[in-house]
């Protein structure tokens, strides 16, 4: 750069553009780099634009607006989409013990998470909680940056939990496990002791209090555990009224022309009992070519959603700002309107249904041959629950039935439609008993109401055809962590029935394996075609984390050679020489925490877990935009009818959007299961429990529940009445005195203290009581504890089923 135009850009004035109307690029380059407000005075200036061309200058800057590249700040300036205008309006959210303020945006209108600003204070302690401002904000290295121009009106701060009295005064309680500090509330409304309310943080440093706005009802209500997560992470659970509308309208259009008809197909879907929606479904048969001798026909259709869900429509709009459907164990909130997600998009047994199918042939190793993708229409034969389909494949080996004594009438589901059934209507199903031989032996019964005959054509196939993908994906070494699910099981009124690991099936394998085949598919197809993808990349682990687990490794005597090619395969084999040791949980948690995170992007990284170069989501775009921006990619590059790419998509920040969006999710889904298993511990406060040490640091360690789950603190100021010292490389705590230790990963007893419904937090203590633990028989900090009155545990929340007690 020249020293001229160096010098103008230190003083904050972009080098001068060549004169005539500017590119979306030049635009977007001079908005990013003027030090002042960009509106279209100042854009045409600094292109030299004629009274003509500021005419054309207006239509770019409404369609780059259109297209979601800018948006326009007060005052006509832009800015480019999901940053900060120059000059914004500032609330200010909150001031930390250090006393730096930060502050969010006035107003957030982009898809993307609303950003925390760094306030530079001219003056110190001048900004308080709620106050607004205007400031100029510039974008550094460790995010943005506002500068004070001049204080508006104060505004407030919501926050969100649990009010409690304690004498005549009401205290505001975060539903956060790490947020200890509670507020006085300055005024309640209608809200009581014991509700769960939204709030505004109000006044300056040192007395901020909280002013309730909300009542959101009873905390340990039905559905309210999940309410918690959606309000504390702003997850959009309603959706615009033009959105439904739109909805209710595309359902009713027809399912379009020219669609490959696979309706003769037994396909079947299989997927948890409880699912909500159904994305897909498969089906397979052995192939007859003889150049594919031992091979497979597959097919992987998919709900067609990009046909009914089109680019800057409402809906789109809609699903853009969610980026995913969020799944709570009571409720979920959908990316799409229900009658979308549960309904018309969704795969039901003898419902025509719209799908994107993708067609692949499989040889009999398991390796894919080739692929085709159309759009179908397609009535599956069957909706099967997981332990439906592998109860079913099981008793298949016991039983004796041949296929071909079953009559040739039969229909693939068990199905006798009448002849003037109109098309899309269900029929009846037969019992087992309709379709039963006399073969079948009679202590063998069905776990569901479809015939063998069903299970002969459609689920055997598709067994016998995913024997072939098992093998090439063993051959492929993908990662193999086997980190068990947590399921939380509610009855119809809400109530908690049960917590409890999540069985892993070969049904489960199967469908997984059919899925990454076909998502395999679209992103080498789509590359084939030169054609925009949206990857999803898991990219190898880091070095630093590598030489921490080298670390952890050791202190169990297990060897990690960090000069070797890192593969998944250098994972698993760590895990099998460890072999059903008593750490092997925790070698497995800390090879997945030395992994990096999966994400969204249109530059092919490859997915390290998966051993696989080219990856992308394709199967699931009732709940994932990334998998509806791939449909819509295929649609366009295949020439596949309407509902394709609008053509000016940026796929790079959308990626990095929705990728966010994913963690938000993923964040409300685990802090909410947190919050059931919390209440379902709640019963057992005071009662020993088999717990795991889960990590150890220098304040204490945390445990969980074996068989449960949850996480909770185990202080080291009651491991005893002796000093205890951490060692950061075994993550090891030692007593001083008696050589007590306590490890990541080992294994005893401890009494839960503390379950709190709320935050989802645990507490636990050691067996013998506080202070109970080693070096406890001398000293005098024992014998002081000895003197101290009994600690009263807390049992906070409902325990047992919990009811909610509405107000009288």
């Amino acid at each position: 750069m020249a020293p001229a135009v160096a010098s103008a850009y230190l003083r904050g004035v972009p080098k001068k553009p060549p004169p005539g109307l500017p590119t979306r690029e030049q635009v977007l380059d001079f908005i990013a780099t003027s030090a002042t407000p960009a509106g279209k005075r100042e854009i045409a200036r600094a292109f030299g634009l004629s009274a003509q061309q500021k005419i054309a200058l207006k239509a770019l800057l409404k369609d780059m607006a259109d297209e979601g590249l800018i948006d326009s700040a007060p005052g006509r300036a832009f800015h480019k989409m999901g940053g900060l205008p120059k000059v914004t309006v500032l609330r200010v959210a909150d001031v930390d013990e250090g006393g730096n303020v930060w502050a969010v945006p006035e107003n957030w209108q982009s898809d993307a998470p609303v950003p925390r600003i760094r306030v530079r204070e001219r003056r110190r302690g001048a900004l308080g909680v709620g106050e607004r401002l205007l400031a100029r904000t510039e974008e550094t290295g460790h995010g943005w940056t506002a500068h004070p121009m001049k204080v508006l009106a104060p505004a407030a701060e919501q926050l969100i939990g649990v009010l409690r009295r304690e004498g005549d005064r009401l205290w505001l309680q975060g539903v956060e496990k790490k947020e200890r500090r509670e507020y006085a509330v300055s005024d309640a409304g209608d809200a009581e002791a014991g509700d769960l309310v939204l709030a505004e943080k109000a006044g300056r440093p040192p007395r901020i209090t909280a002013r309730v706005v909300q009542r959101l009802g009873d905390p340990f209500a039905p559905r309210s555990f999940s309410l918690i997560a959606i309000h504390r992470l702003g997850i959009p659970d309603v959706f615009a009224q033009e959105a439904l509308d739109e909805a209710a309208r595309v359902a009713r259009q027809p399912l379009g022309e020219g669609r490959e008809d696979l309706t003769h197909l037994p396909i079947v879907a299989i997927d948890p009992a409880d699912a909500r929606d159904h994305d897909d479904a498969v089906w397979a048969a052995p192939d007859d070519d003889p150049a594919n001798a031992g091979g497979w026909q597959a097919i992987v259709a998919i709900a067609d959603v990009s046909y009914y869900v089109r680019p800057k429509s409402a809906l789109d709009r809609e699903a853009r700002a969610r980026g995913n459907s969020v799944y709570f164990p009571d409720r979920v909130v959908p990316m799409l309107p229900e009658i979308l997600s549960a309904d018309v998009c969704s795969l039901k047994a003898g419902q025509n249904r719209a799908a994107l199918a993708c067609h692949l042939r499989i040889g009999k190793d398991g390796a894919l041959k080739s692929w085709r993708f159309s759009r179908a229409l397609v009535r599956l034969a069957a909706n099967i629950a997981y332990e439906e389909a592998q109860a079913a494949i099981d008793l298949r080996a016991a039983r004796t039935v041949r296929p071909d004594s079953l009559p040739s009438s039969r229909t693939w589901s068990g199905i006798h439609p009448s002849a003037d059934s109109p098309a899309g209507e269900s029929a009846e199903p037969c019992t087992p008993e309709q379709v039963r031989g006399d073969e079948v032996e009679a202590t063998a019964s069905f776990p569901f109401a479809w015939d063998p005959f069903l299970v002969d054509t459609a689920l055997a196939p598709l067994w016998d055809c995913w024997r072939a993908l098992a093998a090439a994906r063993d051959r492929r070494e993908p990662l193999e962590l086997d980190l068990p699910e947590r399921r939380v099981v509610l009855d119809e009124k809400g109530r908690i029935m049960s917590v409890a690991p999540r069985e892993r099936l070969d049904a489960h394998r199967l469908i997984e394996d059919y899925m990454i085949a076909a998502n395999v598919a679209a992103a080498k197809a789509l590359e084939a075609k030169k054609a925009p993808v949206m990857y999803r990349v898991h990219e190898a682990p880091a070095r630093e984390k590598l030489v921490a687990l080298k670390d952890y490794l050791a202190t169990f005597e297990v060897a990690f050679a960090l000069g070797q090619v890192i593969r998944p395969a250098t994972f698993n084999h760590i895990i099998a020489r460890v072999g059903d040791a008593e750490f092997r949980p925790e070698i497995m948690e800390q090879i997945l925490r030395s992994q990096t995170q999966a994400y969204y992007a249109p530059l092919n990284q490859g997915h390290f877990g998966l051993a696989l170069g080219s990856y992308a989501h394709f199967t699931s775009p009732i709940r994932r935009y990334a998998d509806l921006m791939v449909h819509r990619a295929l649609v366009s590059a295949y020439a596949l009818g309407p509902g394709g790419l609008a053509g000016d998509e940026d796929f790079e920040r959308a990626g990095e959007t929705i990728s966010q969006l994913e963690r938000r999710a993923m964040e409300a889904e685990r802090e909410t299961i947190d919050r059931y298993v919390a209440a379902y511990l709640a019963e057992r406060v005071g009662e020993l429990v088999e717990a795991r040490i889960t990590g150890v640091t220098n304040f204490g360690f945390f445990a969980t529940v074996e068989g449960v789950g949850g996480d909770g603190l185990m202080p080291v100021r009651d491991l005893g009445g002796e000093y205890f010292r951490y060692d950061e490389a075994s993550r090891r705590l030692f007593g001083e005195h008696s050589g007590e230790t306590y490890a990541q990963g080992q294994r005893l007893a401890l009494r839960l203290a503390e379950a709190n419904p709320v935050s989802g937090a645990l507490r636990f203590e050691l067996a013998e009581g506080r202070y109970g633990g080693a070096g406890s028989g001398g000293g005098g900090r024992a014998r002081e504890s000895e003197r101290r009155p009994p600690r009263v545990l807390k049992r906070r929340g409902r325990p047992g089923n919990i009811r909610h007690q509405g107000r009288k």
